[in-house]
């Protein structure tokens, strides 16, 4: 490559003047520069949470499919940048631009994971209006002893840290919901952060992520955010977010706040935050079991951090939050808890229809919930539903073709999948896949190893990824 060449500039057009049609885009480069920007001027509409039977309106619907398209777009656009970067630094000879494009390709990867996690939410929400739009109740929350009084019994702690894991759509939330809603019949105050509606810029530096924390935090409790009082340059930055709460959010009243951390795994690609943000909450933690005024101001706390993979930076222990209080591993439903589900929506499966049921989908409560929810809606029998699954006439097909798409661009997850789901016995994959496909409920953990989450996934994608 030649010398001369801005290694920011691997390409020649931004995503305005890309054509897309047919899966082929008309620009023999993309500019590694600008395409960041340019992705996250793409507007995001207000998160929809959907409810009992409420159904998002139509319009709402079309703007997320728009959202949807466009992301899309994007997330192709950056997949196709990052891969001329590795390209790029693959054939540089020259160390000082080596080190410059192993830099650019982090940043880059970080876009596209940004990417990858709003097409998650939108796709979320757009199952969820589907799912309440036949007409059931999808809300419905199924306990799974003891994982809810075990959450009980520990958020009335002083100086509680609780973490809540398991991959995507298992759960976790409602978990968090039930929680959140039993600190607050003891009087408690709650705040809930969504990692997830967190926007690019505010995850760009420690001092910026920390001070909308603080925000965040004061708008749920319904107060006047006073950074500029309680915000002193002359200290660092975890001092003063710690100072914030001490000062401010924790010593106005006696009453305990339980702050809930949700999509907690978005921190993991910010290595400038995620580390001083770990140890920052182990002080806190730390701070509560202090015998003295500062400990009885922080036992107020109680922490709630929720993710969905255990892939995370290495840390000190002795600065990790991931180490110390309650963990909770959210497990699938079992076979009378699919069975508790079906009687609350009134249907009568029998005990063979429950069997062929629970061999398709295990106990994955995101399957089994839209499941039942087309069953109870009559669109479909139950051994149409069992036949048709693996298909793109099946019910499934829209999951189905996400967690395609996921894996479609990465190649290392696709390659090790593959592998997982043309084996009959547990794979043993690098680690980081593991936890990726983990994360994404593709995969369960056998020992070291790992297995199909489903046979659904199993049966579909045994075809897909051949």
């Amino acid at each position: 490559m030649p010398d001369s060449e801005d290694p920011k500039q691997v390409s020649n057009n931004d995503l305005r003047n890309a054509q897309f049609g047919g899966g082929f885009i008309n620009a023999d480069t993309v500019n590694a520069g600008r395409i960041g920007g340019d992705i996250y001027n793409i507007h995001l509409g207000q998160q929809t949470v959907v409810s009992g039977n409420s159904v998002q309106s139509q319009s709402q619907r079309q703007r997320s499919l728009c959202e949807k398209d466009s992301l899309e777009k994007a997330y192709t656009l950056q997949s196709q940048k990052i891969t001329k970067i590795r390209t790029a630094l693959v054939i540089e000879t020259d160390v000082s631009r080596k080190f410059q494009y192993e830099h650019q390709l982090q940043s880059e990867e970080r876009t596209l994971k940004e990417l990858g996690d709003k097409l998650d939410a939108i796709e979320q929400q757009l199952q969820a209006a589907d799912n309440s739009g036949l007409g059931a109740d999808t809300t419905i929350y199924i306990e799974r002893p003891p994982v809810e009084g075990k959450c009980y019994k520990a958020v009335v702690q002083p100086g509680a840290l609780i973490r809540l894991k398991a991959p995507q759509r298992m759960g976790k939330t409602l978990l968090l919901e039930k929680t959140l809603d039993y600190a607050r019949q003891q009087g408690y105050q709650t705040a809930k952060l969504d990692l997830q509606l967190a926007d690019a810029d505010i995850l760009t530096n420690l001092k910026t992520f920390l001070q909308w924390l603080c925000v965040d935090v004061a708008d749920s409790l319904e107060l006047e955010p006073q950074l500029d009082k309680h915000w002193q340059e002359v200290f660092g930055l975890n001092k003063n977010c710690t100072r914030y709460f001490q000062k401010y959010l924790l010593s106005r009243t006696d009453t305990p706040l339980v702050l809930a951390i949700d999509n907690f795994e978005r921190l993991f690609e910010y290595p400038e935050i995620f580390p001083q943000f770990c140890l920052l909450l182990r002080g806190w933690y730390e701070a509560a079991k202090q015998g003295d005024k500062i400990g009885n101001i922080w036992k107020k706390l109680r922490l709630v951090v929720v993710h969905s993979t255990e892939s995370y930076p290495s840390l000190d222990s002795n600065h990790s939050p991931f180490n110390v209080g309650l963990t909770i591993d959210l497990p699938e439903f079992n076979l009378q808890q699919v069975t508790n589900l079906t009687k609350q929506n009134e249907l009568r499966l029998g005990e063979q229809g429950l069997t062929g049921l629970m061999e398709l989908l295990g106990g994955h409560p995101y399957l089994v919930q839209s499941a039942i929810a087309h069953l109870k809606s009559q669109q479909v029998t139950l051994e149409e539903l069992l036949r048709l699954a693996p298909t793109e006439q099946g019910i499934f097909s829209d999951h189905l073709r996400q967690q395609l798409w996921h894996l479609q661009h990465n190649p290392q997850l696709e390659i090790g999948y593959k592998k997982v789901v043309m084996t009959n016995a547990p794979m043993r994959l690098d680690t980081e896949v593991v936890f990726k496909l983990h994360s994404l409920g593709l995969v369960k953990l056998v020992s070291n190893d790992c297995v199909p989450g489903c046979d659904l996934y199993r049966q579909y994608f045994s075809t897909r990824l051949e």
